[in-house]
């Protein structure tokens, strides 16, 4: 049997190879670049820019589950693996269309199951292979990847499309992330099921540290078990308004820039959410170790209702219009978005166990998808109505508002003997 030093040593392997994938697949953030270099002569709407994208959020969700499930069965090699032959393949066939439909069929549907099969095995093995006092921050590690990488991406993208023309660019991208995530998909691997840190204990003695909103007693609840459960539809919405307010941002940050401030710098403001997006993951998930899911989830979504409404008051020539505030506004967004994706696989795993964590995850996952196909697109859609974002940002900003008070009721499972907090 391995040794605790050797635990950690094949942990840290597998959790930085999935942070590696998350820093390819995270190509989905830069799609507000990608859609600002559609040329006019396509004759797409704003609408219409939104929809691939739109549709990438909703088919990643729903593949979360199936995916999920295969990775527990099985593994999350060759799970990843299919992950990053979808996304470069989708990549690849949008350089092909200029039409609307290629692209929901290439970004949309394409890319958008690969970033579900390689997003679903890049986070289960990782915390397999610490204890629970460590859950949050390792998911925080992993998933900071799919955040941190706008940072490179968008600038890149932007670059490219400049030099190479945007089909180009989509054909040069869709290359290298195949063959780097296949390349780091050969380096995941789950510890047996005898070395994996459950309930509380594991090969290096007692672990008695973990989520203060974790239940006392653990039990390996089933996908059609949490189904039974309150708290997983809680956990739902919560996930659908944090998660949908942010991609909603994400997806039009370019487009806000230059309407409402005037400016061309829709990439460096989407660079800076990346950089937010990627350190809020760490910093909740080790803020959340410490003091509760609970607790960080509500501090996050009442900072990100301000910060939403908060672009609503950004206009042209005003106080607020530079672009060292708007970077900084960018830069929380981003964060407190982020949090949601260490808070939300932490908190799957202390309520519903470790052993079909991949397929648990991915339904709570799908609120994930819905809630940024819904705002994204509601977003465009108002945009082209009234030429005015603010209407999208007073909704989010209610629905977050909606989400911190959630919190209040939510509770550990009761089929796990711990009725409250």
């Amino acid at each position: 049997m391995e040794n605790s030093k050797e635990m950690l040593k094949n942990g840290w392997r597998v959790a930085l190879a999935g942070m590696g994938i998350n820093l390819a697949l995270g190509i989905l953030y830069t799609w507000s670049v990608i859609s600002k270099g559609i040329p006019d002569s396509w004759n797409w709407s704003e609408s219409d820019k939104s929809l691939p994208y739109a549709v990438a959020c909703l088919v990643f969700c729903l593949i979360m589950v199936p995916a999920g499930r295969l990775q527990d069965k099985f593994s999350p090699r060759p799970v990843a693996t299919v992950g990053g032959i979808l996304v470069g393949l989708g990549m690849i066939l949008c350089s092909r269309f200029t039409s609307l439909t290629g692209f929901i069929l290439g970004f949309g549907i394409l890319a958008g199951a690969g970033f579900g099969f390689g997003y679903a095995s890049a986070t289960p093995p990782a915390v397999k292979w610490f204890p629970p006092a460590k859950t949050g921050q390792i998911a925080g590690i992993v998933v900071s990847g799919f955040g941190l990488a706008s940072v490179y991406a968008a600038p890149l993208a932007k670059w490219l499309t400049a030099q190479y023309g945007l089909q180009m660019m989509m054909i040069i991208l869709g290359i290298a992330f195949l063959v780097v995530v296949v390349g780091l998909a050969q380096l995941l691997r789950a510890p047996h099921k005898a070395r994996q840190f459950i309930s509380g204990s594991g090969p290096v003695g007692t672990m008695k540290a973990q989520s203060v909103d974790s239940p006392e007693k653990k039990i390996d609840y089933s996908p059609r078990e949490i189904l039974r459960e309150r708290s997983f539809y809680l956990l739902w919405f919560m996930y659908a308004c944090g998660a949908g307010a942010g991609l909603m941002v994400i997806a039009k940050l370019a487009v806000i820039a230059k309407v409402q401030m005037g400016l061309s710098v829709g990439f460096l403001l989407v660079a800076a959410l990346a950089v937010g997006n990627g350190g809020g993951r760490v910093v909740a998930g080790m803020l959340s170790d410490k003091i509760g899911r609970k607790r960080t989830m509500f501090t996050c979504f009442i900072f990100q209702a301000v910060l939403v409404f908060l672009l609503s008051r950004i206009y042209a020539g005003g106080a607020l219009a530079t672009l060292p505030v708007m970077s900084v506004i960018s830069a929380l967004i981003g964060a407190n978005y982020g949090a949601n994706l260490s808070l939300f696989p932490s908190i799957t795993k202390d309520y519903y166990g470790l052993k079909n964590f991949g397929v648990n995850y991915g339904l709570v996952f799908t609120s994930w998808g819905v809630g940024g196909f819904m705002l994204a697109l509601v977003a465009g859609k108002i945009y082209d109505a009234t030429k005015s974002f603010n209407v999208a940002f007073y909704g989010a900003a209610t629905l977050l508002i909606m989400a911190a008070v959630v919190t209040f009721f939510l509770r550990p499972p009761q089929l796990a003997g711990n009725e409250a907090v």
